[in-house]
């Protein structure tokens, strides 16, 4: 077997190595033509992804019979990979420079079996001969009830819904990525599981990933220690749809970011569907890489709002139709959706433990019932505030851009809000000085600290500041 090295120039061009001979040989047409075809896809790829996957690509054999042209590379991963995404391209560069190559076989060195051969009229028979593929390496773990069928729509959440069965439908999406946005148990999480779903049945053997950003991070990072840096990126970019799930904790991590970057970039460059989840808009993610951000703004941002009670309502209504032995009265469906308003996983949750414990006692349900077994999260839903529902708040009160509460601007129109917000954060909330920082664009606790004395100190000397905490006070308690 004869087979040649490639090495670039001082001047960038390329040329062989002394070739070593083995038991069959490659013509010196076939090496003029190869390098001719290396020198193209250099200069048509880029140094970097030509040196990466069509470098160390070498001739092992040529059956003039039949017209086809083993190549060899160094793992079978390598031959997967550059099989999959040059085979089209290799195989028009050989028939244009040398008609009697009609078919191109892809294999690792060290006398590894054949992995695949490229062209509609021998696929089969690899198939056939039972090749296997290596299988994406995460696997894809979807809750059964989370599907569209289950999801009920309302005002608050139509345009994400819509824009999710679009995502998941056999026409490509308009957009790409998919960017969903609520706060937490508003339903982003069951509609990215719907949309894996329904895009399985659409295409059975599409290759579907679903991660939280925490596990994105994690996995890479164990990759890259393990040397496997190339395998994690391709099993990524396998993905026919990749949906990454609060994408807020990618922040900050300048390596992941990146590769997140590539993945989406490469993933869009070839018309495949990403999907994220967030609990803030792209905008207000601190500490994210300005082109990462571009990206995930470029597709579409799709706001679910809080449930009304409307919605409320329906849910409740919905989840009692699938046990129609359970008798709830139409009090006790008003209670609930109205008391428990927050959350819709509390809401369910509250509706689970009340049945629950209705079906273990033998107890009618009741509103008084419903008052004394869901004592803890009423009171918790009576009492529990956000910060992120105090900047809101703050924001809308002042009229100021979300934005400002995690911006740099000192301004006083924008500084005093900023504060303001801060020492409530402070007195309605159980979080930390240095938790309440992160959440006002990743600040010092003593700054929060401080904003809270003045705010405090203000309340005292100021009868305008005073009134302005007090209605904020009276509108987040309300």
């Amino acid at each position: 077997m004869l087979v040649n090295e490639y090495v670039q120039n001082q001047d960038g061009g390329l040329s062989a190595t002394s070739p070593v001979v083995g038991e069959n040989v490659i013509s010196s047409d076939l090496e003029t033509i190869w390098l001719k075809i290396c020198a193209g896809l250099r200069r048509d790829l880029g140094a970097q992804i030509f040196g990466q996957w069509i470098k160390p690509i070498k001739l092992s054999g040529f059956d003039s019979a039949t017209g086809v042209l083993d190549l060899e590379l160094p793992s079978e991963f390598a031959a997967t990979w550059v099989r999959d995404r040059y085979a089209d391209r290799l195989l028009l560069a050989w028939k244009a420079h040398h008609p009697a190559v009609r078919d191109l076989v892809f294999q690792a060195q060290s006398g590894a079996a054949k992995i695949a051969q490229f062209s509609p009229a021998n696929r089969a028979a690899a198939q056939a001969k039972h090749v296997v593929v290596p299988e994406n390496k995460f696997r894809l773990d979807l809750d059964p009830r989370m599907t569209f069928g289950q999801f009920i729509a309302g005002h608050s959440n139509v345009l994400a819904l819509n824009a999710a069965q679009r995502t998941a439908a056999v026409e490509k999406p308009l957009f790409s990525p998919l960017y969903l946005q609520s706060s937490t148990g508003q339903g982003k999480t069951h509609l990215m599981h719907a949309i894996g779903h329904a895009f399985r049945e659409e295409f059975p053997s599409a290759t579907i990933i679903y991660m939280s950003a925490e596990r994105f991070m994690i996995e890479f990072v164990s990759a890259m220690r393990r040397n496997e840096g190339m395998e994690f990126k391709a099993s990524l970019r396998e993905a026919d749809l990749l949906m990454v799930d609060d994408i807020q904790f990618i922040v900050g991590k300048n390596s992941t970011q990146e590769e997140f970057l590539h993945t989406v970039d490469s993933l869009i460059s070839r018309g495949k569907r990403v999907v994220v989840a967030a609990d803030r808009p792209p905008q207000a993610l601190d500490g994210v890489d300005q082109r990462l951000l571009s990206r995930l703004s470029m597709g579409l941002v799709a706001d679910i709002q809080s449930a009304g009670l409307e919605l409320r309502r329906d849910i409740l209504k919905h989840r009692l139709a699938t046990m129609p032995h359970q008798q709830v009265s139409e009090e006790v469906v008003e209670f609930l959706a109205r008391t428990i308003s927050r959350n819709l996983r509390e809401l369910e949750g509250g509706l689970n433990k009340l049945l629950a414990y209705a079906q273990l006692t033998g107890r009618e349900i009741s509103r008084e019932l419903a008052e004394e077994q869901l004592s803890d999260i009423l009171s918790a839903c009576r009492r529990r505030i956000t910060i992120d529902e105090i900047q809101r708040t703050v924001c809308e009160y002042y009229r100021l851009d979300r934005n400002e509460m995690s911006s740099k601007r000192r301004a006083r129109a924008v500084a005093r809000p900023r504060q303001v917000a801060m020492y409530l954060a402070k007195v309605m909330t159980p979080r930390s000085y240095p938790e309440i920082g992160r959440k006002f664009g990743g600040r010092d606790h003593s700054t929060v600290i401080h904003a809270v004395k003045l705010v405090e100190h203000l309340r005292g000397e100021d009868s305008e500041m005073d009134n302005d905490v007090r209605m904020l006070l009276r509108q987040l308690e309300s």
